[in-house]
């Protein structure tokens, strides 16, 4: 593991994803390579995680997984120009990046990550105690874990993993980023383009952090105005008016409702310190 290597790949990054608006699909990647991960199985590559299975079939063809090949593509001229950097790590390496880029704190990472090798290591759609997505978390119900309700849906996924209320509370405020799209997850009628977009996901809107001009591609549904900026904002759904052009599922609505989640969701709307 060349340090230089994983140094320069970093800096090109930062400036790839600031310059091609592309800091949400970049999240949403690094959370779906690692959120099968079953802590309950002691070997690897069978527990999942964070091992680059999602750039092979038959993951990344998960409906879940849906639009995540334009994530990958993004990527392939990094691992070409950087072969010493797993795939595992590049995956990572893009999401913390992408949070830095678009106002965030700068995370603290650990690489060495060991990617697998074909596949053949892709868990199964159901493996995970689900019905599908292998262990990813739905939406709304119907709950492929069972469960009758959202916050025992997050907790049945989470829990999994080893997540306890405050870290699954504190990974949903990645919300703050990006938006859904009627043709990846579904969960609502926007999709590609001006003509889909809402009136905080048009090409114009002003979005980014630092006032520059720039949405990447147009369309969706954000549960934020201004999705391109990594913040607290996420957790300021009771002290904003109602707006039907946010986006509130029952899993987001779940960590205010539930008493035990709520404590960690004002803790987070009062402090974008105690988010970050």
């Amino acid at each position: 593991m060349a340090l230089e290597q994983y140094v320069n790949c970093r800096a090109d990054l930062l400036k790839f994803i600031d310059e091609n608006n592309c800091a949400p699909i970049m999240v949403r990647l690094a959370w779906h390579d690692s959120g099968n991960f079953d802590q309950r199985i002691p070997s690897f590559p069978e527990r999942g995680g964070a091992n680059g299975s999602i750039i092979h079939e038959p993951e990344i063809s998960f409906g879940a997984n849906a639009g995540l090949t334009k994530a990958v593509n993004f990527l392939k001229p990094f691992k070409q120009n950087y072969p010493g950097i797993s795939w595992a790590d590049l995956i990572q390496m893009a999401s913390a990046c992408a949070i830095q880029a678009t106002g965030g704190p700068v995370l603290p990472m650990r690489y060495g990550r060991v990617d697998v090798k074909d596949g053949s290591a892709c868990p199964g759609r159901t493996s995970r105690g689900t019905a599908d997505n292998a262990g990813l978390p739905d939406a709304m119900a119907p709950f492929g874990c069972g469960a009758k309700d959202p916050a025992t849906h997050l907790r049945n996924i989470f829990n999994r993993m080893g997540f306890d209320d405050e870290g699954i509370v504190a990974l949903s405020g990645a919300h703050t980023l990006g938006r859904a799209f009627q043709e990846r997850s579904g969960v609502v009628e926007n999709g590609y383009g001006d003509a889909k977009a809402s009136s905080y996901t048009k090409s114009g809107c002003p979005v980014r952090h630092d006032g520059k001009a720039g949405v990447g591609m147009a369309g969706g549904k954000a549960w934020t105005p201004n999705w391109l900026t990594f913040d607290n904002s996420y957790f300021q759904f009771l002290k904003r008016s109602k707006d039907d052009n946010l986006l509130w599922l029952p899993t987001d609505a779940a960590l205010h409702e539930d008493p035990k989640f709520k404590v960690y969701f004002d803790r987070f709307a009062d402090s974008k310190e105690a988010f970050f």
